[in-house]
């Protein structure tokens, strides 16, 4: 394969064809099935009797309770369920269905287009509850794994019913993974029509435009025996390119504050915005000797660098010459992406009904990444490009060579990825005898992530092209090594001035760090669930089934990323898979069934054998107590596990940047870290309690009320460190992690490995209350007036800690960008919507708790405010068309002062969109 770096022009060009070419096809293929004729039919589903049912606080629509196997109507889950219903799915006008879910107040936005515009990652959407990270939330598709959960830009939202959230460990029921919880996406199979629909968005600075088309059609055919559907969606988000159009972003850090000593009182670092390196710049600065503190212009002259108004060390406040990594990184990355999904199914008999799904996804970008620079850069007296009297002046001081740091934002990163998901499954659902019904299903998932980064310095070209010396034979400029070796290819550099790097320099000097990796699912499972007998108490249910699945993973990188011959982002080529066989068991068990008590017990096991790690238990007991109809209490206890991901075990070794404030020198630097995975991780072990109730009084029809309080502890952690973190727990006394950072000769932090590890724990307890109220007007006297809702969800986090087995750091109330397991201590969204009929008003407002920026770091300014956001939207029928608008932040609240990229404030500020939808 060729690792030529790929053309942004033919990448996005290409993606926009495919993307034309899917829609054409997908309305080709429903113009040719509308020959099928059909109308809908109800589907039986099993119901949770009491929950919280939809959006709307419907308790009359019927869900699938995801968090148990058992599905008989009239049993109540012991877990916490939230479920995202039509109302949320349109409210914001939400790109994907992580975006939708991270407006849930437990959820931590810490994979989106705002957080990782940084690293290889960008534009991935994962899911984060209780901010214990992404990994340990466990994604479902109608109930199942699926390869697309890694990056839910592989569900067309137009196709999604709702999306219920498991808010407690459920690893007995659903496997690995679901240590915080559980999110199962459930698809309309009952879709019938067709639907399109078109969105344009832009904020109210006229960046971040996006542009959305999609299409879904569904039908019954074979005498309504038979369903089928598809549908759609293409998505170009141009990204917004510039971190200094939004108030608060821009180079924020902490600095090292001149006035501390440690006895005077004074903190040690500030949080300052226009923090700019004091040791880099753009056309070069010159570090050392008696030309120190000049800087090149583009002709080669030297000035005088203009410094920030407080320097220290490599860092400055300010400066006309003063630049940043973040002044050349995005707030969001653009991308386009188009995907489909399709199903059909068919009831062979009365009770037995064949599927089968598919699904394409394919998401590509090009874009500039963020800017290199050499800190060190040793240049000889003697070079070619310099002018002859700026050699004059050196040899006046006697001096044979200088120190230079400089910027290569005239040469900056170039980012191209190109991401597919293509995924295929296939299953069976049936009952016999009395009620006993089964299930058997076989999925099999492949994704692709193709990234490359141009203009990486390739380490030994690099040396050899500064080292440029006027050749005696020609009297033009050589590299010095030529002079030894004519054959060499080396052109020499001239990095004096900004735009000064000529195009046969950088052909040499740069080249693309690429990798090309494949990950596979095959994933299968059979059940079976019934109710073998009964007691005076109620029917006892159980649920047992058998599940398997083999995950694998193949990289390919370039051949100079293979022999670590970048200055940076080198990757290594990995291959790794592994399998796991699994049995479980569920039992629900009544206990007492009085007119004032209805009493039930559920118990769930499953042993799990992974061919890497062995095998391990999981386990849940939980109780429920319905009291006069109204009122369900419910208390659960389980032992979730976690094993290693592909991510984790195998993934490649890679290079990202973060600033670290470093207690051993006071200074702040920009430092590389290496990122990797690790195969001899042992699996995690969590214990999960949960106690809480819901309460539907029938004297307030429409009103339901829900409070759990929960409380994790997780041993064996799988994480990596932020590099912060890693600085400041090694300084605190855990010395192996001491053994994860290299200096230099003078201290100074040059590296910090970040691959993942296994730590002692993390905790975390808190509670989440939920309330709902479904109110149509002619309750009260006004006939058709329409129906207003509101809906309240809070989450108070009492502690989420993190403990290496030396330090133990509270996150709870941390809410600085530079720590990894911070959260607000509380968040809560309510909405109030009026619907009308054909047309429908929705207010939200979005809260999210303030705190400190670090409990780690002496930092002066450390408190940070609460933010409040207000969301309008509204949607209006005229015939068979629907028209919406929808504003989020309305009053356009800045973020704190962030130094990279906050979970969890909004850094977009007002953002406009309309749409369309025509329905037939």
């Amino acid at each position: 394969m060729s690792f030529v770096d790929t053309p942004a022009v033919r990448l996005r060009s290409g993606l926009r064809g495919s993307a034309r070419a899917g829609l054409l096809a997908a309305t080709v293929l429903t113009a040719a099935l509308l020959a099928f004729p059909g109308a809908a039919s109800a589907q039986d589903t099993a119901t949770a009797d009491g929950e919280i049912a939809d959006a709307a606080g419907e308790q009359e629509a019927e869900i699938v309770v995801t968090g148990s196997r058992v599905q008989r109507a009239g049993f109540d889950a012991p877990t916490p369920t939230t479920v995202v219903g039509a109302d949320e799915l349109t409210q914001g006008a939400r790109a994907n269905i992580g975006e939708v879910l991270n407006d849930l107040p437990s959820f931590r936005a810490t994979t989106t287009a705002a957080t990782n515009p940084g690293n290889t990652g960008s534009g991935t959407v994962r899911l984060d509850l209780r901010g214990l990270g992404t990994s340990r939330t466990l994604t479902l598709l109608n109930g199942r794994r699926f390869s697309g959960g890694e990056d839910l830009n592989t569900v067309p939202m137009n196709l999604v019913k709702q999306v219920e959230v498991v808010t407690g460990g459920a690893s007995a029921a659903w496997g690995s993974g679901a240590v915080a919880g559980v999110a199962n996406i459930i698809l309309n199979d009952d879709l019938e029509g067709i639907s399109l629909g078109g969105r344009a968005g832009v904020s109210s600075r006229g960046d971040g435009a996006r542009y959305e088309l999609d299409g879904s059609f569904g039908t019954h055919f074979a005498d309504d025996r038979g369903h089928f559907m598809i549908g759609a969606q293409w998505l170009d988000y141009q990204g917004i390119p510039d971190r200094n159009s939004r108030p608060r972003l821009g180079t924020t850090g902490t600095f090292t504050n001149p006035a501390y000593t440690r006895t005077n009182g004074e903190h040690q670092y500030l949080l300052v915005p226009d923090v700019n390196a004091a040791n880099a710049g753009r056309g070069g600065l010159i570090l050392t000797g008696a030309l120190a503190g000049e800087t090149f212009n583009p002709d080669g002259t030297l000035r005088q660098f203009q410094f920030g108004s407080v320097r220290n060390g490599p860092s400055m406040i300010g400066g006309a010459d003063g630049w940043n990594t973040f002044d050349g990184l995005a707030v969001t990355q653009p991308y386009e992406r188009i995907g489909t999904f399709a199903r059909v199914s068919f009831d062979v008999t009365d009770n037995v009904k064949l599927w089968v799904d598919g699904s394409y996804m394919r998401m590509e970008a090009s874009a500039p990444y963020f800017p290199d620079s050499d800190r060190g850069a040793v240049i000889r007296s003697d070079n070619a490009f310099l002018s002859p009297e700026i050699r004059n002046r050196l040899e006046a001081a006697d001096q044979d060579r200088f120190t230079m740091g400089r910027w290569f934002q005239d040469r900056i990163y170039q980012l191209d990825y190109h991401r597919e998901n293509i995924e295929g499954a296939i299953g069976i659902d049936g009952e016999f005898g009395d009620g006993w019904r089964y299930s058997a299903y076989y999925d099999h998932g492949e994704y692709s992530n193709y990234v490359a980064i141009s203009n990486v310095r390739i380490r030994q070209n690099y040396l050899n092209a500064v080292d440029a010396v006027i050749d005696p034979a020609t009297g033009r400029p050589v590299c010095r090594i030529a002079l030894t070796n004519p054959s060499t290819n080396c052109v020499p550099v001239n990095l004096f001035g900004e735009g000064n790097i000529s195009d046969a320099a950088a052909g040499y000097i740069f080249g693309a760090a690429v990798i090309d990796q494949r990950s596979k699912l095959d994933t299968g499972g059979v059940s079976l669930r019934g109710d073998p007998f009964s007691t005076w108490a109620g029917p006892v249910s159980i649920a047992v089934g058998a599940e398997a699945r083999r995950e694998s993973v193949f990289t390919v990188v370039d051949p100079i990323s293979a022999v670590n011959g970048f200055v940076s982002s080198n990757r290594s080529p990995t291959i790794g898979s592994f399998n796991v066989k699994e049995g479980f068991a569920e039992l629900v068990l009544p206990l007492l069934n009085v007119d004032a008590s209805k009493i039930e017990f559920n118990g769930a096991v499953r042993y799990s054998d992974y061919s890497n790690s062995g095998g391990i238990w999981s386990w849940k007991a939980g109780l429920t107590d319905r009291i006069f109809d109204d009122l369900l209490l419910r208390a659960t206890y389980s032992r979730d596990i976690r094993s290693g991901n592909m991510g984790e075990l195998f993934t490649s070794r890679a290079t990202n940047f973060s600033n670290i404030v470093d207690p051993v020198t006071g200074t702040t630097i920009l430092a590389s870290m290496f990122t990797g995975g690790n195969p001899n991780l042992k699996p995690e072990r969590a214990n999960t309690l949960t106690l809480g109730g819901s309460y539907a009084p029938g004297f307030v029809p429409g009103l339901n009320l829900s409070v759990d309080y929960y409380a994790i502890k997780i041993k064996d952690v799988i994480a990596t460190i932020s590099a912060q973190d890693t600085v400041t727990r090694c300084v605190n006394g855990n010395t192996a992690l001491c053994n994860l950072i290299t200096r230099n000769s003078a201290g100074a932090i040059t590296s910090i490995e970040a691959s993942y590890i296994n730590l002692s724990r993390y905790e975390t307890s808190g509670v989440d209350v939920e309330a709902s109220y479904n109110l149509p007007l002619e309750r009260i006297g006004l006939e058709d007036a329409g129906t207003v809702r509101l809906r309240a969800l809070a989450t108070y986090v009492h502690s989420l800690i993190t403990d290496d087995g030396v330090v133990r750091i509270q996150g709870a109330g941390t809410v600085g960008d530079n720590t990894s397991f911070g959260t607000p201590k509380w968040r809560g969204t309510a909405s109030l919507s009026y619907d009308a009929g054909d047309a429908e008003l929705d207010l939200r407002v979005r809260y999210v708790g303030g705190g400190v920026f670090s409990r780690t770091l002496d930092v002066a300014n450390n408190h940070i405010g609460a933010r409040s956001y207000v969301d309008l939207g509204a949607r209006f029928d005229a015939g068979n068309m629907t028209f919406s608008v929808d504003v989020a932040n309305l009053f356009d609240r800045a973020p704190p002062l962030t130094t990279g990229f906050n979970p969890h404030y909004d850094v977009i500020g007002r953002y406009l969109s309309a749409g369309v939808r025509v329905n037939f």
